[in-house]
């Protein structure tokens, strides 16, 4: 590791923009403390996205990360690197397992869930239409979390009755400020909750990605196609992966059009679509500030003649790359729905590029069109500096989000 001082990335994400800010004073990557463990944090674009696509750089801690047996015992974030599942397999693996979940995303699949989308956002929006005008909402509470946590369950299978329970559990696997004993007890209840679904979806399959997961497992008789450890994972992956990350962009894309009346005005006025404000939040506001990790096979020169040895961690800083001046200009810390150029790595990039993508992107979508058609007037609440940041250095958005979707003078 280089012998330039390690920057400490705070737990609690309190100011994730001076921090970005921080790590690109520094370089194209520089050394940081995540939790304990220190990985170069890669900030700059064209270096990160090399990196994200090179063969010379994996995400398979067991295989490819020195450290792995000395870390994970006493670090919170053990689950992000133990799980066997596409998000953390190299090579061979990442592909059979990548080819095993990718028809559940397909064009076709996505295109069929749209009316489903549409009427779950439009069944929330009739329960807070029913409150008393002037009330305070928290939309973070009431509609960017129960949207994507009902369409992941629907896809996965997971009784209505059980998916809030997920829903508080994977909020925890992306906690930073839990205790490794905290992080471990979290990791064991979603197991457990895990282990429950599949032995129900077992004894009664049905037409989900569970059923059909398990199907794929239990017909290779040799296990070739998907363990059991790889199953459980997988569905981790999924729960996670499609509820936490889209609960952020909803939650940052409705502070943006709240705290700046002029782009939703641009939207009304045709000047740019919903497409667009999503795209711009994702490159603004991206539901991971900083996606841990991957590990260098080889050594790594760096651009200011640094190198990054082999074995050593890598943290991809998604937020502090996608503001970077030298990809958007001197205007990339402003939010603008009618930017032209709105690439971003949300999503990641490469083989390990988000499966999840298009649904995502429709699930921001449909509730921000059916949002402000239904109620024109919303304003926040309290002033935007005074919204408070998620306590974790991984996903980015607000504890709560207080809005007044109408004036009391529509009593």
């Amino acid at each position: 590791m280089s012998d330039q001082q390690v920057l400490v990335l705070d737990p609690h994400g309190a100011d994730h923009h001076a921090e970005r800010q921080a790590l690109r004073a520094r370089g194209a990557a520089t050394p940081v403390d995540v939790l304990g463990v220190t990985a170069w944090s890669v900030s700059e674009p064209g270096l990160l996205k090399h990196l994200l696509t090179s063969p010379d750089v994996s995400k398979d801690a067991k295989r490819h990360w020195p450290a792995f047996a000395e870390a994970v015992p006493d670090w919170p974030l053990a689950l992000w690197v133990t799980a066997e599942n596409m998000f953390t397999a190299y090579g061979s693996d990442h592909r059979r397992l990548r080819r095993m979940i990718a028809p559940a995303f397909s064009a076709r699949r996505i295109a069929a869930l749209e009316p489903v989308v549409q009427g779950l956002v439009r069944g929330i929006l009739d329960g807070l239409d029913a409150l008393p005008a002037g009330e305070v909402v928290d939309l973070r509470a009431h509609l960017a979390h129960p949207l994507p946590i009902a369409v992941i369950g629907q896809l996965m299978g997971v009784p209505a009755d059980q998916r809030t329970g997920f829903a508080a559990l994977v909020d925890g696997v992306f906690a930073t400020t839990l205790s490794t004993e905290e992080a471990a007890a979290n990791a064991t209840a979603l197991y457990g909750l895990l282990d429950e679904l599949i032995a129900a979806k077992r004894a009664e399959p049905a037409e989900d990605l569970t059923s059909l997961l398990i199907a794929a497992r239990d017909e290779e008789g040799d296990g070739r196609a998907l363990s059991d450890v790889e199953l459980r994972d997988t569905l981790l992956l999924m729960v996670s992966a499609g509820y936490e990350t889209t609960v952020n962009v909803i939650d940052q894309a409705v502070t943006s059009l709240l705290t700046d009346p002029e782009q939703l005005a641009h939207v009304r006025a045709g000047r740019c679509g919903w497409h667009d404000v999503v795209e711009e939040t994702l490159r603004h506001e991206p539901a991971v500030k900083h996606l841990p990790l991957r590990y260098a096979l080889r050594d790594v020169s760096l651009p200011d003649g640094r190198t990054i040895r082999a074995g050593e961690a890598i943290l991809a800083s998604y937020a502090a790359a996608n503001r970077h001046p030298d990809w958007h200009g001197e205007s990339a810390d402003r939010f603008d729905a009618t930017r032209t150029a709105k690439d971003h790595l949300a999503f990641g990039h490469g083989v390990h590029f988000c499966l999840g993508a298009p649904l995502a992107r429709l699930e921001v979508a449909t509730a921000l069109r059916q949002l402000f058609a239904r109620f024109p007037d919303a304003r926040l609440a309290v002033p935007p500096e005074e919204l408070r940041p998620l306590p974790t250095l991984i996903g980015n958005g607000h504890l709560t989000l207080p809005v007044r979707l109408r004036s009391v003078a529509h009593r």
